[in-house]
């Protein structure tokens, strides 16, 4: 890649992730999803493609959550827009600094992230919201190859379990660490190790399942991004 500017590089990467079909049953739910539609959104055209990471490009803070929702972002094409997740989350990154608008409704509406990239675990709807360990594996190299090219890379943020132990097969695959039994997923956890591997911050996934059951509180959710504040060198 070199010789390209990081905007070259980045649209180059999209467009791997956009041309992507290696897994049949997640395309055929995404592209299904988009024509039947739900029907508060019956007039709107579907993206109904996988969604590629969206923030700032030299993010010091990667966040990774589980995969698009079917009628979130594979309706709007951008992570955590369209959604009750995203309203969670935007709004939070607003109170702490981290966006410049506290809401997100479709890829246009002006909302800029600062050091805060977003990304996922599988880049396609998958059905019941729930892919498999071989969808997860076929997306691992969009995710590593996006780690890449954020080059001020200082922590990541892991939304939910699964990104959480994802995220720690990363760490052993991309950066070499070894991990014992004290790595455990619960919220607010925090991972600090050696020789300028990022840091790792665990939460609960802004689902609708658990802020509407008081699982994930706004004051929960907050602490973690004041903690990511801490964190940031």
């Amino acid at each position: 890649m070199m010789g390209k500017n990081i905007s070259q590089e980045w649209q180059n990467h999209d467009w791997t992730i956009l041309e992507c079909r290696l897994c049949p049953r997640l395309v055929q739910w995404r592209e299904e999803v988009a024509q039947k539609k739900r029907k508060a959104y019956r007039e709107q055209v579907y993206w109904g493609k996988p969604v590629p990471g969206f923030g700032d490009y030299p993010a010091r803070v990667l966040v990774v959550g589980l995969a698009p929702g079917a009628h979130g972002s594979n309706r709007t094409g951008r992570m955590f827009t369209g959604d009750a997740s995203g309203v969670f989350l935007y709004s939070a990154l607003y109170r702490a600094g981290f966006a410049n608008q506290s809401s997100s409704i479709h890829r246009y509406d002006g909302l800029k992230l600062k050091d805060i990239f977003i990304s996922a675990l599988c880049r396609c709807a998958p059905p019941a919201n729930k892919p498999t360990r071989q969808e997860i594996f076929n997306c691992r190299p969009y995710l590593k190859r996006e780690i890449e090219l954020l080059t001020k890379l200082q922590g990541f943020v892991a939304f939910g379990r699964l990104a959480f132990e994802n995220l720690l097969l990363i760490y052993q695959e991309y950066y070499h660490v070894y991990l014992g039994e004290e790595f455990k997923f619960h919220h607010g956890a925090i991972f600090k190790f050696d020789n300028k591997v990022p840091w790792l911050l665990a939460s609960y996934h802004p689902s609708q399942q658990n802020t509407q059951t008081g699982k994930l509180t706004k004051a929960m959710f907050d602490s973690i991004w004041e903690s990511v504040g801490i964190l940031l060198l």
